[in-house]
């Protein structure tokens, strides 16, 4: 089991803080807006007796407002189709022991959300990297790529969009070409779309949007980021594929339910009056511009302007990432101030690609993002692998 390269320097952060340094956690994606008061009022005015178990599938009270939900962004859903799960996390798990046997293989385009390595590792499933690179922004490498990729172990291909750690938002373009493609081959296609919501030049394509692959296509979903409810633990199972949906519902019932008062505050969030993520939207969009602005002003870094969710990919001068993110934490502060960076090592399954690179989240306030660059500007002045 892979260390995450989020959370792995922790000890280093809690460290420095211990000496009175100010960190600056631009590591992990926990936003700083606040949690919406009816989203926290419904936990809290809830009256019960009993805690009870759910249904394993989810409350259908909370079912039936995903539905709703999804309607008002194009896509229709009954409530036996979604299976509300522990997070995200968990949806990606039962989905990994349903559609596949061990030693079985996912095709995922790089850098990835490092946690997918870990729930590969945890099922025994094979991670099939296919490359994209900072000079094309990350986008969707071609068909032929991920066509060289597919053997006779290979199961689906898995995206996210828009995606963590880069921000890249896939195209109808690009999506209709995996739709030729996992027809062509039979495939499964996981959209693990969480940051759906946070589009910033262009519209998202869902991957429900495609048309007459309904057997093949995985809906993964999250309350998490896009009602900064990460805590919450809620996360969403959706496919149209019955076979799929009764052998994930094996593994619900195993775990016996979701947390219950998580369901309550998803089913007030999805209550929430749909102008409701033109704020949000448009402070991450406006903290996106700034922190791109700073890092395209730092001699020697190179970063692209990310469409969707709330990171930045960044090639630093540096030698080693993991030295460096280690090294800023440990050995250096600014004006008692230091800040943390997720290295990139973790977000590829090929060895030795991302040494150069970081992940930023831009889940803090302009004010802590400046502060914050400032950090990294002077470290990248003093740090001794510079290159």
């Amino acid at each position: 089991m892979p260390q995450s390269p989020i959370r792995k320097l922790v000890p280093f952060a809690e460290a420095a803080k211990n000496k009175g340094i100010t960190v600056y956690h631009l590591n992990i994606g926990q936003p700083d807006i606040e949690t919406p008061k009816a989203v926290l009022d419904a936990v809290r005015h809830s009256d019960f007796k009993i805690l009870e178990y759910s249904h394993s599938a989810g409350n259908e009270s909370y079912r039936k407002k995903l539905v709703e939900y999804y309607s008002r962004v194009g896509i229709q859903l009954t409530p036996e189709q979604i299976i509300v799960t522990t997070g995200a996390s968990e949806a990606i798990l039962f989905g990994f022991l349903s559609c596949f046997d061990i030693g079985d293989e996912i095709i995922i385009p790089e850098p990835f959300y490092a946690n997918y390595h870990a729930f590969a590792v945890s099922t025994g499933v094979n991670v099939v990297p296919v490359t994209s690179g900072i000079e094309t922004g990350y986008a969707l490498p071609s068909m032929e790529e991920i066509e060289k990729k597919i053997t006779s172990r290979t199961r689906a291909i898995l995206i996210c969009n828009p995606s963590n750690p880069t921000g890249y938002v896939y195209t109808q373009e690009e999506m209709e070409q995996l739709r030729t493609l996992i027809l062509r081959h039979n495939l499964y296609l996981f959209s693990d779309e969480a940051y759906r919501e946070f589009c910033y030049e262009q519209k998202h394509f869902s991957a429900m949007y495609l048309k007459d692959v309904e057997e093949n296509i995985i809906l993964i979903d999250s309350i998490s980021k896009r009602y900064s409810a990460c805590g919450g633990r809620i996360g969403a199972f959706i496919t149209k594929n019955t076979t799929v949906l009764d052998t994930i519902m094996k593994f619900a019932q195993a775990r016996l339910s979701p947390p219950s008062f998580a369901q309550i505050a998803g089913e007030a969030a999805a209550d929430l009056p749909e102008d409701y993520f033109n704020v949000t939207k448009a402070e991450y969009k406006k903290r996106r511009d700034l922190i791109v602005k700073r890092l395209s002003a730092i001699k020697g870094v190179v970063c692209t302007n990310p469409g969707g969710a709330f990171y930045v990919m960044a090639k630093l001068p540096i030698d080693d990432c993991d030295n460096f993110c280690k090294w800023l934490l440990k050995d250096f502060s600014y004006n008692n101030q230091t800040v943390m960076l997720a290295p990139a090592t973790g977000f590829y399954e090929t060895k030795g690609l991302g040494k150069q690179e970081v992940r930023l989240a831009y889940v803090l306030n302009c004010d802590a993002i400046n502060a914050a660059m400032d950090c990294l500007e002077k470290a990248l002045e003093q740090y001794p692998g510079s290159v």
